[in-house]
């Protein structure tokens, strides 16, 4: 199908939605889908900020990103291990259940399943007890002091819908495998999911039962997928749509130039980076037989140097992005600016590295990358493919929708690909433990796609975790960050820039973790 024939066909699905739109109706498009209802499926962006409207964890954030009471309203620890959480009580999900303790035991428990993509964030859950019907007490393998903000994108189901419905387990997305919580969704929060058809359309409800208040005015709100940058823009400036995720950088002062529209540019907490496979023997997709040129520093490394990061931000990213070479960004804790030192551009460094390791005149490998994820993710792809070929490396790039990347990288079935990762915790300790700890089955590394392990790394990490002094803290992070940089774990890129398009009767709240909120949106009358 022809880009042309596409967009037509996403203009028609606009302007289908758009009759009848209310003033109280919101129209948000994204340059992808939220792939599943299900939330404890897939720990991606999209698809954690649609469900938080509709599920809700213990805990949540403020505007301003600080804690906030959810389905707990107080939380304490009572010992070195065990943090009590008062439950809300006078709950109801949206078909009428009460919410108890008994779902937040379910529900934890969940998320440790196979098929589950939430692992890394109770992975050092020890049990989960039941004290009455709303108390529980949260027992972790070690002192987990940042234990609250792990929990606040681990979002609470009810045992009893899922028993009736089958959906007992995550759908996993490695395998393709669905069931009633991919399409379906009951959950306590301040939207109700209505309608969804999968990559075409998803409505939400305001729920009339809301336990909390819910300050805007939007009484519906249509979720659309438009994966052209051009027609995504071309909606907003028509007013077909009033919201839009991302604004093609390009396109930035063409929005804010329009009568009806702006664009709201801040810096996000996510950073990007490149993964390669550290752990087979030999490459799935290389042309290098035998052997694994990936398990030798000085070839990553070569990469690394190969890449002209600045290059990337002045003609990919338009400027809006910070190049970056830590696996965190500024606003994480544990960043350290003195550490953020990048490997210089070095392309003649890069070739004699890759001499040096046996590979003088390069090698084939094939890159996974998506292509409606992260601001201008194949453009970037692209570039970095440019830069390798400088040293003699044939990239053979496999850029595609993220429905079918993210299964396939997650299932591991790649050798070179790039993603992006925001720690849910604004905390450096969820990046080591879920993007850089050697992966284990319970849930640590369970997004290290490339298997990078370094036994010295994983016990500092440990030792984070459980470490309560700030100064030794931040020290050991740093440690860790420098092991990480010292063995080229990952090659970090940069952290974006986010970027939203907002009709000028629209008032939303802007997160610097890319999550939007319904209940914070205001239509103007």
């Amino acid at each position: 199908m022809t880009t042309y024939k596409k967009s037509l066909i996403q203009a028609a699905i606009l302007l289908a939605f758009t009759a009848g739109a209310g003033a109280q109706t919101v129209r948000i498009a994204n340059q992808g889908d939220a792939l599943s209802m299900d939330p404890h499926s897939l720990n991606e962006t999209v698809q954690l900020s649609v469900t938080s409207n509709v599920y809700e964890g213990l805990v949540g954030r403020n505007k301003d990103l600080t804690l906030a009471p959810a389905l707990a309203t107080s939380w304490k620890q009572v010992s070195p291990t065990v943090w009590r959480f008062e439950l809300r009580k006078n709950v109801q999900f949206h078909d009428g259940k009460p919410f108890t303790a008994d779902d937040v035991l379910f529900s934890l428990a969940r998320t440790q399943v196979d098929g589950s993509d939430m692992k890394s964030n109770t992975n050092d859950i020890k049990e989960v007890r039941k004290v009455n019907d709303f108390v529980i007490d949260i027992e972790t393998k070690a002192p987990f002091p940042i234990l609250p903000e792990q929990l606040t994108s681990t979002y609470i189901m009810s045992k009893k819908w899922c028993e009736e419905n089958q959906a007992t387990k995550p759908v996993d997305r490695r395998k393709g495998i669905e069931n009633a919580a991919s399409f379906r969704a009951n959950g306590t929060g301040p939207y109700r999911l209505r309608e969804r058809q999968p990559n075409v359309r998803t409505t939400f409800v305001r729920n009339g039962n809301y336990w909390g208040k819910i300050e805007g005015n939007v009484q519906e709100v249509v979720f659309t997928p438009i994966g052209n940058d051009a027609t995504r823009v071309a909606a907003l400036l028509s007013g077909e749509i009033d919201v839009m995720e991302p604004v093609p950088v390009q396109d930035i002062d063409r929005v804010n130039a329009s009568a009806g529209a702006k664009a709201l540019v801040a810096p996000e907490l996510r950073t990007i980076f490149l993964g390669m496979d550290q752990k087979r023997d030999e490459l799935l997709y290389s042309s290098v037989k035998g052997k694994n040129p990936f398990k030798d520093k000085r070839v990553r490394q070569a990469f690394y140097q190969a890449i002209d990061i600045e290059g990337i931000k002045k003609t990919v990213m338009r400027n809006a992005s910070l190049p970056t070479a830590l696996m965190v960004g500024p606003g994480v804790n544990g960043f350290a600016q003195d550490q953020n030192k990048r490997l210089p551009y070095d392309p003649d460094a890069a070739k004699k590295l890759m001499a040096d390791a046996g590979y003088p005149q390069g090698f084939e490998v094939t890159m996974n990358c998506p292509n409606d994820r992260y601001v201008n993710d194949a453009r970037i792809c692209q570039a970095v493919a440019q830069n390798l070929s400088r040293i003699g490396v044939k990239i053979n790039l496999a850029a595609e929708t993220k429905g079918t990347y993210f299964p396939k990288i997650l299932r591991r079935d790649t050798s070179f690909y790039l993603l992006g990762w925001t720690p849910t915790t604004y905390d450096a300790h969820n990046t080591m433990n879920a993007i850089m700890a050697c992966p284990d089955d319970k849930g640590a590394g369970q997004f290290n796609l490339g298997t990078y392990c370094n036994q010295e790394f994983d016990k500092i990490t440990r030792a984070v975790q459980s470490e309560t002094d700030k100064a030794k803290r931040t020290a050991m992070i740093r440690q860790a960050f420098q092991i990480h940089q010292d063995d080229i774990g990952h090659i970090p890129l940069h952290q974006q820039s986010l970027a939203w398009g907002v009709n000028k009767k629209v008032t939303v709240v802007q997160r610097g973790d890319n999550y939007l909120d319904y209940k914070w949106i205001t239509v103007k009358k």
